[in-house]
C-alpha cells in the first residue's frame, strides 16, 4: 500500500498501453509509472483485473508482457469460471496497485457486486491500495458516465461503485459521441457533475478530491463538467502535467 497511507485513484481516459515496434506487442505507458510511483514501493505488487473483457486470456497475457523489464511483481484476478484465487479480498489487500482494463463496465459492475468485489475494492482503496484503470476501469470508480456496453451507440450509465461522487468521461477527444452525451446527462441530472479525460490523460484523486491531471500527450487535456442553470452544462479545461518518461 502507499507509504503515505492515502487513498489514490488514477482514472485513465485512454493510453495506458501503447504499441511497440514489435508487431502485436504493447508496452505500459508513463501513466502507469505515475500510478506505481504513488505506491511508494521500490518493487510494487501490481494486480491486473480484466473482468470487463470477460477475463480475456489474450488481454491478460498482453498486459503481463507490457510490463516486461519493469520492476513490479505481477498477478491477476479473474472470475471465470470461478475466482482464480482462494480469497479475492485478501488478494486485493495484498496489492500496492490494482489496474482494471477497459471493456464492458456494465457487465463488470454486475459481476463485481455478485462476488462481493465492490466492498472488497472499497476496503482495499481505503487501506491505501492505489486503484487505477482505463475506460471501463476508470468509469467504475465513479457514479457513472457513458458507455458502449449495450451497443455501438453510447448510453448513459449511472451504476458505478461511486467511491468518487462524480461522473466521468473517457476517450473524450477520440469518440465524438462522448462529449455531448456527458454534457446532456449532467444537464438533465442523470449524472452528477464530474471530470473527463482525453486520450493519454489520467485523472488523479486523493480520497474523493481531484488533485491533478497528468498526460503523455502534449495536446491532451482534462475537463471539469458542471451544471449551468436549470438545464445546461458548462465545461472547464484543465491543463494536465506532462509526463516525459
Amino acid at each position: 500500500m502507499t507509504s503515505s497511507g492515502q487513498s489514490h485513484i488514477l482514472a485513465i481516459g485512454g493510453g495506458s498501453f501503447r504499441p511497440t515496434e514489435r508487431h502485436g506487442f504493447l508496452e505500459a505507458s508513463p501513466l502507469l509509472r505515475y500510478g506505481l510511483d504513488l505506491t511508494g514501493e521500490d518493487r510494487p505488487k501490481l494486480g491486473l483485473v480484466a473482468t470487463a473483457t470477460g477475463d480475456s486470456a489474450d488481454w491478460l497475457l498482453k498486459m503481463y508482457g507490457a510490463f516486461a523489464g519493469w520492476d513490479v511483481e505481477l498477478s491477476h484476478l479473474t472470475v471465470f469460471p470461478m475466482p482464480n484465487v482462494k480469497d479475492p479480498r485478501a488478494w486485493m489487500l495484498e496489492q500496492d496497485m490494482i489496474y482494471v482494463s477497459g471493456g464492458s463496465v456494465a457487465n463488470l459492475a454486475v459481476l463485481w457486486r455478485l462476488h462481493g468485489f465492490d466492498e472488497a475494492f472499497e476496503e482495499a482503496w481505503r487501506s491505501g491500495v492505489v486503484l487505477s484503470g482505463q475506460s471501463a476501469g476508470a468509469l467504475c470508480w465513479h457514479v457513472g458516465g457513458n458507455t458502449d456496453s449495450f451497443g455501438p451507440e453510447l448510453n448513459v450509465w449511472a451504476d458505478g461503485l461511486a467511491f468518487l461522487p462524480y461522473s466521468c468521461g473517457v476517450h473524450y477527444n477520440s469518440e465524438p459521441q462522448r462529449r455531448p452525451l456527458l454534457h446532456q446527462s449532467v444537464a438533465s441530472g442523470e449524472l452528477p457533475e464530474g471530470y473527463a479525460a482525453d486520450e493519454g490523460v489520467a485523472l488523479h484523486y486523493v480520497g474523493t478530491e481531484f488533485i491533478q491531471a497528468v498526460t503523455t500527450d502534449p495536446a491532451g487535456y482534462a475537463y471539469r463538467i458542471e451544471h449551468d442553470g436549470a438545464d445546461g452544462a458548462k465545461e472547464f479545461r484543465i491543463e494536465p502535467r506532462l509526463l516525459t518518461s
